[in-house]
């Protein structure tokens, strides 16, 4: 763990925390938004996020041209209806962190307002994420930078220069902040996912960790992200595939959200440095030297007189051609191994 970062969840030497994104999954209805929140919690979710905000935190009520999105998942929606829809309304959060709590896991949100961050204050939201669409929002991040908890900040759309003013923002009160590399498309294809971005941002942010937040169909990007190091790994969660929700199409099931958690410790797991502990019985099967004819003490060793053979039990059959010529300081017979100190 960062030194001077108590609290601070995040750790490059360990597996990628999973952090199961709500949304906007829950399609409007209260029980099945906290359902989520207790799937995600028994189904290997480390972190469970949520949003908070109301229409009126994000956007105007207008229907005129520049208000209504022009294309993808969400065309022809004016941006106070898509928010409607996907909003986590603020009744709703309390009853969120008892659940979490009662598993024992940290929920936290993306506040849009200085209001939601108020409100996730009243709460004792623990860490603060940062989408990528205010990643520009000076004004609100240095309100959410000011409580001075961890930060996750995703990074869809910034420039290099964006991050470092969001950065600089933040580093005003501290510099517990995790950065995700990010692709705001819904869903992102898997040749847009740029994950060398993830090598980019740890050489340029080096006093930081980086993560990622996935918005594909699949785990494949998930997986690969985990060989590249990153601390952790944000997907939208979804009950099933039947209910169709602003989110939906770049949402993972439960049995995908249990399979990420564990397949990813397993990939980090596989990168660790250790000595390979699986690997000492087959080292004792390497070859080693033996005598295969008698040989009397003090008589010298030679090609007709000793061969390799597995296992390994005396000198290494590496050694085959430096012992050639020495003498011996015992009798030996066929089968027997020649040791280091049989050697003179």
């Amino acid at each position: 763990m960062t030194k001077t970062k108590k609290n601070f969840f995040f750790h490059k030497n360990k597996p990628p925390l999973i952090i199961a994104e709500i949304s906007g999954n829950h399609g409007g209805s209260k029980k099945r938004f906290l359902n989520l929140i207790k799937l995600a919690c028994i189904n290997g979710a480390d972190l469970i996020k949520i949003q908070t905000y109301e229409p009126k935190d994000i956007t105007l009520n207008k229907s005129s041209e520049k208000f209504i999105i022009k294309s993808g998942i969400w065309k022809n929606e004016t941006l106070w209806n898509l928010y409607k829809k996907a909003c986590t309304p603020f009744n709703w959060h309390d009853d969120a962190f008892d659940i979490a709590k009662k598993y024992n896991k940290v929920l936290f949100s993306s506040p849009f307002s200085i209001r939601a961050v108020d409100k996730l204050e009243s709460l004792n939201c623990k860490i603060y994420k940062i989408a990528s669409f205010e990643i520009t929002d000076l004004k609100l991040i240095n309100y959410i930078a000011s409580k001075k908890k961890p930060i996750i900040i995703s990074t869809g759309m910034a420039s290099e220069k964006e991050i470092m003013l969001a950065i600089k923002e933040i580093r005003k009160f501290h510099n517990k902040i995790i950065i995700l590399h990010c692709v705001s498309s819904y869903p992102t294809k898997l040749q847009d996912v740029n994950l060398q971005r993830i090598k980019e941002l740890k050489k340029k942010f080096k006093a930081n960790l980086i993560g990622l937040s996935d918005h594909t169909k699949d785990l494949t990007s998930s997986y690969i992200s985990t060989a590249f190091g990153v601390v952790a790994i944000e997907k939208h969660f979804k009950i099933d595939d039947k209910l169709k929700t602003p989110d939906s199409s770049f949402s993972i099931t439960p049995m995908q959200l249990k399979e990420l958690k564990e397949k990813t410790v397993e990939i980090f797991n596989s990168f660790k440095n250790k000595s390979n502990y699986s690997e000492n019985v087959s080292y004792k099967l390497r070859r080693s030297i033996f005598a295969k004819k008698n040989i009397k003490k003090n008589q010298k060793l030679s090609t007709s007189n000793i061969e390799t053979y597995r296992p390994k039990i005396g000198v290494c059959a590496s050694e085959y051609f430096r012992i050639l010529g020495k003498k011996i300081n015992k009798n030996l017979k066929p089968g027997d191994p020649i040791f280091k100190k049989n050697i003179v």
